[in-house]
């Protein structure tokens, strides 16, 4: 799942960066409130974390923005005000959910979860590709009822896979959606992340699902 964290202080932005990310989740960051509503506009985001005192243009702004826009992205606000005011101010805003600083990562991580399991009530959160199974709330992996352990850029590799089952994948894509980062032609690193991937999930199995189109990029399918 990609979320969008919009948060100016360094501090905080990093602490949720890497507590998201050790708990599997493919996070982009924006450390102003244009950079961030510019983002949110145009990617799709499972979630997004704003800031309500930002730079540039205010947490509050982004979200009636957003809402106005027909945004239906769910949205944790994140603010040192704690009045009961406060709150109903972002509510109707359009916020979904409202922690107020400073707070500890389990209950951020809870709420988080929450708001995600209300946004997929209507969807199936299981991922499936043949006997290949991937849960996106629980983050388990298992192939013919047998448990996988991934580790976090592995299972994002692999979710962004099972999300393009049967398309082809270039590594451009690749780059941009798990790494978020430049594309760099003369980098490894994908090649060597897939063969960490095909080692746990086809290694053992007869039918392969991790494909290399020459020239191409990747696909994930049953079959060949």
């Amino acid at each position: 799942m990609r979320i969008l964290l919009i948060e100016d202080e360094q501090k905080i932005a990093s602490f949720i960066q890497r507590g998201l990310k050790e708990e599997h989740f493919v996070v982009d960051s924006a450390y102003d409130g244009e950079e961030g509503q510019y983002l949110a506009e145009i990617n799709p985001y499972d979630l997004i974390v704003l800031d309500l005192m930002l730079p540039k243009k205010d947490g509050m702004t982004i979200c009636r923005e957003l809402r106005q826009k027909k945004n239906t992205t769910p949205i944790l606000m994140l603010t040192a005000k704690n009045t009961v005011r406060d709150k109903v101010v972002g509510l109707n805003a359009g916020t979904d959910d409202y922690l107020t600083k400073p707070f500890s990562f389990d209950e951020f991580l809870a709420r988080v979860r929450a708001l995600l399991r209300r946004q997929r009530e209507d969807k199936t959160s299981l991922l499936k590709v043949a006997d290949l199974e991937l849960n996106q709330l629980t983050h388990e992996v298992k192939r013919s009822n047998k448990s996988i352990i991934l580790t976090s850029k592995e299972y994002a590799l692999l979710e962004y896979f099972m999300l393009h089952a049967n398309q082809v994948v270039t590594r451009t894509m690749i780059f941009e959606h798990v790494w978020h980062e430049s594309f760099d032609s003369f980098s490894n690193i994908i090649d060597v992340y897939i063969k960490y991937l095909r080692n746990k999930i086809d290694h053992g199995f007869k039918q392969k699902l991790i494909h290399t189109l020459r020239g191409r990029g990747y696909i994930l399918k049953a079959g060949k």
